[in-house]
């Protein structure tokens, strides 16, 4: 979680002013209050998060405190693979967090039916992304999502149109999925390499191979590959 700290500078017999910071990660914010706080110059504060609402520092504790222990720092890969011939698509997902001290990665893939395209895939991927986050208890907050696919990372950010019905139809659902659960998408473009995880998972899926798994990683949440 992100914050905007702003705080008013005062000392007995000497100007006062007040001072906005740039976005810090909500911890680092409480320890630079507490440290200003030392110094005796710390009148008042405020913290405003990327949703526009503000905390005082004692509802930011106990914020911190209540979600200690749920997912944090998500990073998502995605990617879909599409056989034109039988109309199958195969979906692959792998997501990266932190909970508490703990780092997880969890992996799953799914075959489906019916489909038109290798955006309507990779679209397919994205949404089901965003179902294993939600089912995590991801929430208010950024979240990192990384593909190959231009198309859908930049429809959904802005700067390309969609103009395709069916594939509007997935970002329609997409976006009020993200707004339900206040999640800030940061969508990150990357190679066909850095992403052969998530195509690799929907690979086997296509080939009728299921997965769901969720492993404890030692010390990172850095992907690796096979």
């Amino acid at each position: 979680m992100k914050v905007i700290m702003q705080w008013t500078y005062h000392a007995s017999k000497k100007p006062s002013a007040v001072f906005v910071s740039d976005w810090l990660e909500a911890g680092t914010a409480l320890v630079i209050t507490e440290d200003l706080e030392k110094a005796g110059r710390l009148k008042e504060v405020e913290f405003k998060d990327e949703f526009d609402t503000t905390w005082t520092k004692k509802e930011l504790k106990k914020l911190l405190k209540e979600v200690e222990e749920e997912p944090q720092d998500v990073t998502v890969y995605f990617d879909g693979g599409y056989q034109k011939e039988e109309g199958m698509a195969g979906i692959g997902v792998a997501i990266y967090y932190r909970q508490g001290k703990r780092f997880w990665r969890l992996r799953t893939n799914l075959k489906l039916e019916q489909f038109d395209s290798n955006n309507e895939a990779e679209y397919a991927a994205f949404h089901e992304a965003v179902k294993q986050i939600e089912d995590l208890g991801v929430h208010h907050q950024s979240c990192v999502f990384k593909g190959d696919s231009l198309v859908v990372l930049n429809q959904l950010s802005g700067e390309w149109p969609c103009m395709e019905e069916n594939l509007n139809k997935w970002l329609d659902r997409i976006e009020a999925k993200l707004d339900k659960l206040k999640i800030i998408p940061d969508y990150q473009p990357i190679t066909r390499k850095e992403n052969q995880e998530a195509d690799r998972l929907a690979t086997l899926a296509l080939e009728g191979k299921a997965i769901f798994s969720k492993f404890e990683i030692a010390g990172s949440k850095e992907p690796f590959q096979q």
